[in-house]
């Protein structure tokens, strides 16, 4: 689903994006894309959007790749939130590309910046979202959710950073590198409390979604 959203400023504050990375063809889960397993009912790929939006992301940009069509068509049952898909046709070589298609496609809106989650991380929610995005809004750049010490997902970045995270990602790093040069500017919010970082990643990590 392609669809066009308005951007309002509430209170003068620029929008937040959110964008998903949802291109991957579940190569060690014996090539099922993992955007379209099924959790509570409707797939990955679907829960994130919903969990993005009521974390207060908005507009929502999907990067798709394996089974781009299937992916999408279930989106379009996602009819409260209004979402943009966006196809890499280069998603086999890595997350880097799908977050590159990403933050390419938000270009030519007036957000302020943009909140990444992935698809496979079924344990992170709105909760997470939110307390990302309360950083950013009190002035943070670059803002990582931490869980027991260690950086994860959600991650945000400013839109002066955009270039530089673009510039950055490569294969299945993303912004890693980016975010390790810039250690010292990091805003990391805990987030073990309300999620759980746990992606899946092997056929062992299925019962997952049975929670």
């Amino acid at each position: 689903m392609q669809g066009v959203m308005t951007l309002t400023w509430e209170d003068g504050i620029p929008p937040v994006a959110g964008l998903l990375l949802a291109a991957g063809g579940g190569r060690r889960l014996g090539g099922r894309p993992k955007a379209l397993l099924e959790h509570r009912g409707r797939t990955l790929a679907e829960r994130a959007v919903a969990e993005l939006a009521a974390g207060g992301c908005g507009p929502v940009h999907v990067v798709v790749g394996a089974a781009a069509a299937d992916v999408r068509r279930r989106l379009a049952r996602a009819a409260r939130t209004t979402v943009t898909v966006v196809e890499n046709p280069d998603w086999a070589d890595g997350m880097g590309s799908s977050l590159c298609a990403g933050l390419a496609s938000l270009a030519g809106t007036p957000v302020s910046a943009v909140l990444v989650m992935l698809v496979d991380q079924p344990g992170v929610g709105a909760t997470a979202v939110a307390r990302v995005l309360a950083a950013h809004r009190a002035g943070a750049g670059l803002v990582t959710a931490s869980y027991a010490g260690r950086r994860g997902h959600p991650v945000l970045f400013a839109r002066p950073h955009w270039p530089g995270v673009a510039a950055s990602a490569t294969g299945d790093r993303g912004a890693r590198a980016y975010l390790r040069a810039h250690a010292a500017a990091v805003t990391t919010v805990a987030c073990e409390d309300v999620a759980d970082p746990d992606d899946i990643d092997v056929p062992a990590d299925l019962v997952r979604l049975l929670g």
